[in-house]
């Protein structure tokens, strides 16, 4: 059988796209398409129960987890930056977490999974 071999893409509306790809360019470091190449890594494709309150609003039907390999460093640059970051959080085994939100209202999870 053949299989996908990973994520090719995430594509959302916005209110300003423009704007928003910029700010995930400075802010996070999400190079603007198409230079942006991503780590090797494990990546989660889990969808949620309609119901989920995971993702903040009701009407909010997806979130976006970023992996990352230093999450406290990228927390005190983002907050430095300006930016309302929650406190990152442990959940065993899978790693530590943080949330944000970008300009729009979209849930941000950057995630540090943890060490081999």
């Amino acid at each position: 059988m053949q299989k996908v071999a990973g994520i090719g893409g995430l594509f959302f509306r916005a209110q300003a796209p423009d704007t928003l790809k910029q700010w995930y360019a400075e802010t996070l470091g999400v190079a603007l398409t198409p230079d942006w190449h991503q780590q090797a890594g494990p990546t989660v494709f889990e969808p949620f129960a309609a119901d989920t309150t995971y993702f903040g609003r009701e009407s909010q039907a997806w979130m976006v987890n970023f992996r990352v390999a230093d999450l406290a460093g990228m927390v005190a640059q983002l907050r430095a930056a300006g930016v309302t970051v929650a406190d990152p959080q442990e959940y065993p085994p899978a790693g530590w977490f943080a949330r944000l939100h970008d300009p729009e209202g979209n849930p941000i999870e950057l995630w540090q999974p943890p060490a081999d």
